[in-house]
């Protein structure tokens, strides 16, 4: 046999390459449920990393629910929907997160990340455009790039960049234009300005995009999203979002919109046609999630969140560390060099805090950062706790006095 040694002394050099610049991205072995507090192989830690807004990763109600749902509809259904059925529960869902986001439809996929990359060909062609906000998620990237329209990318957030590209677009001869944006950037806690970007979108015709994973259950009334936080229901045209995040913590994704649009959808999207379906456990702690979301207890949730945020944004600032502005649950703390976040990051849970470092390609060079989340798991002596051991740490490393 022959061994195809230069391969893997590439992928050796490449993986050595990573490390040397400080980018190497390790995983951590959680030994506990997903929380406010965790342990890992180094002890207990206050865990300031999660994307379980509401807290509802570990709730008793929603681990509940997701085993009512392995009794009653077994573990998986060992194949994809189209082959092997569709069970009642994921009607039920889709139901449930369509009615939720105010959409008319929904279709489940595995996970966002195949949302978004299955959304995108079905729909559009080459006689087409998509306009693309230039900090969008990885997943909508990819999936534009599976798509066979023209692309076109307008600066973060930049309204006057947007009208400049969709203008390009239209006399390029485009029949239909898609403006595609994440509602909550993941990277930095900014909202879209979706009040804008609607406008813009029907003074050229266009259509829009929005991917509400770090929105649905967190901001606007009764946590509905960035469309209800920007007042724009009923304006946005297709709407990909999670259950792995605040409604349950689990994984799968969806896409809501007008229902020829889902419709078409289930006939085409590659992910939804060739991937199992979702499993009726991560369905019912779903459901179970959503009905929580948006309840008064909901508001409840998202008041604590909001003020663990405040609390801590202000605590950091008064130590002196440099934050992106926002009232968002994502509190980037940003040190600019990838090792140092890196090390910044190894410290902090020696402290017993648990945090992650953000650096490229996630982030552009030169911006590193450590990305906290708070949650409403989270009380405020876990709060104040963290604050002193970012302060700590960031003496030792010369980040702040």
């Amino acid at each position: 046999m022959i061994i195809p040694e230069a391969f893997y002394a590439q992928v050796e050099a490449q993986l050595r390459a990573i490390d040397e610049e400080g980018l190497t991205k390790p995983e951590r072995v959680l030994t506990t449920a997903q929380g406010g507090q965790i342990a890992t192989g180094s002890g207990p830690a206050i865990n300031l990393c999660a994307n379980n807004y509401l807290g509802l990763a570990n709730d008793p109600r929603v681990k509940a629910a997701a085993r009512d749902a392995i009794d009653a509809w077994g573990t998986g259904l060992a194949s994809v929907r189209f082959i092997c059925g569709t069970q009642t529960i994921h009607k039920d869902l889709e139901r449930a997160i369509a009615d939720y986001t105010g959409f008319t439809d929904a279709i489940l996929f595995p996970a966002a990340f195949d949302a978004n990359g299955g959304v995108f060909e079905p729909l559009l062609d080459e006689n087409d455009a998509i306009v693309s906000d230039s900090l969008n998620h990885a997943s909508i990237i990819d999936g534009i790039r599976l798509c066979k329209a023209r692309r076109y990318r307008f600066a973060n957030g930049d309204m006057a960049d947007l009208e400049c590209q969709l203008i390009a677009a239209r006399e390029a001869g485009a029949r239909h234009v898609l403006i595609a944006t994440d509602g909550v950037f993941s990277m930095d806690g900014y909202l879209a300005p979706l009040a804008d970007l609607t406008s813009l979108a029907e003074r050229f015709g266009a259509l829009t995009l929005v991917d509400d994973c770090h929105s649905t259950g967190v901001v606007g009334p009764r946590g509905r999203g960035t469309a209800a936080a920007c007042q724009v229901e009923g304006r946005i045209d297709i709407l990909t979002g999670t259950f792995g995040k605040a409604l349950g913590g689990a994984m799968g994704g969806f896409v809501a919109a007008k229902k020829p649009v889902v419709d078409l959808l289930r006939q085409k999207a590659r992910p939804y046609l060739f991937s199992n379906a979702l499993a009726p456990a991560v369905c019912g702690a779903s459901l179970a999630a959503i009905e929580i979301a948006a309840s008064d207890e909901g508001d409840r949730l998202r008041a604590k969140l909001a003020d663990n945020a405040k609390r801590f944004r202000e605590a950091m600032t008064a130590a002196g560390f440099e934050l992106l502005p926002g009232a968002h649950p994502i509190v980037p703390v940003m040190l600019r060099d990838a090792a140092l976040a890196q090390r910044f990051a190894a410290r902090l849970l020696e402290e017993g805090v648990y945090v992650t470092s953000f650096s490229f390609p996630v982030v552009p060079r030169g911006k590193a950062r450590i990305r906290t989340q708070m949650s409403a798991a989270l009380e405020h002596h876990h709060i104040d706790t963290a604050v002193d051991a970012f302060t700590r740490v960031g003496r030792e490393l010369g980040i702040v006095q």
